[in-house]
């Protein structure tokens, strides 16, 4: 995880945490009216507007969080994360994470958002940093790289759009990944989103394998 993924994914949950506590009679309302956890964690999400990642974090909280002393920790927390970065979850919503979903890449029905992507960048899909190549052969060469476990191209799909690509080499006992995001879809924090939804696929398929992110391009 990056600085900045564990900065933004810490002010999400705090940013949760302090709002929950300014309106904790409705929350707990919200609680005991839910059927079960996962409702609990919807209901809380919607009621304030937070990440599910955030209302996961509320429902996880202890019963001394809600005295003077941390609620007050937890408001200077929150404002040294405000410091820190530029943008809140307001402002890019598509950063938690809630509504991106990642698809393995699929050479028919997926050329037209790696042409989007070659045209934008210049370079080969293979990492190298070479200039890009004749496209049907390098979508071959990428499809034969992840047959052979060496690779995974995986699209970022955001309501029913495809919106950007995750692709990921093994080299030397790293795995490499580049985030790309389509310049339609850029400034909405859906490079963040796609970071945090890649580390558990990227874990799943090169298990024990370290993650080098390479300056995503969103």
């Amino acid at each position: 995880m990056t600085d900045l993924d564990q900065t933004t994914t810490r002010r999400d949950i705090t940013d949760a945490l302090f709002t929950a506590l300014e309106r904790r009679h409705e929350v707990l309302d919200a609680i005991v009216e839910a059927d079960d956890r996962a409702a609990a964690v919807d209901a809380i999400a919607e009621l304030l507007g937070k990440s599910h990642l955030g209302a996961e974090a509320i429902l996880g909280m202890s019963f001394y969080q809600l005295t003077k002393d941390r609620r007050r920790a937890i408001q200077a927390e929150l404002e040294d994360l405000n410091s820190a970065l530029t943008f809140t979850l307001a402002e890019r919503p598509a950063s938690s994470g809630d509504t991106l979903d990642l698809r393995p890449f699929s050479p028919s029905e997926d050329a037209d958002l790696f042409r989007v992507r070659t045209d934008d960048q210049g370079s080969a899909g293979d990492g190298s940093g070479a200039p890009a190549g004749d496209l049907d052969a390098e979508i071959a060469a990428a499809a034969h790289r992840v047959d052979d476990e060496e690779a995974v191209w995986l699209v970022a799909v955001e309501e029913g759009a495809k919106v950007g690509l995750v692709m990921a080499e093994l080299h030397d006992g790293e795995v490499d990944v580049r985030i790309w995001i389509s310049p339609d879809h850029r400034k909405k924090g859906l490079g963040m989103a796609a970071l945090r939804k890649s580390r558990s696929d990227m874990a799943a398929y090169f298990p024990g394998v370290p993650m080098v992110v390479r300056a995503p391009s969103s």
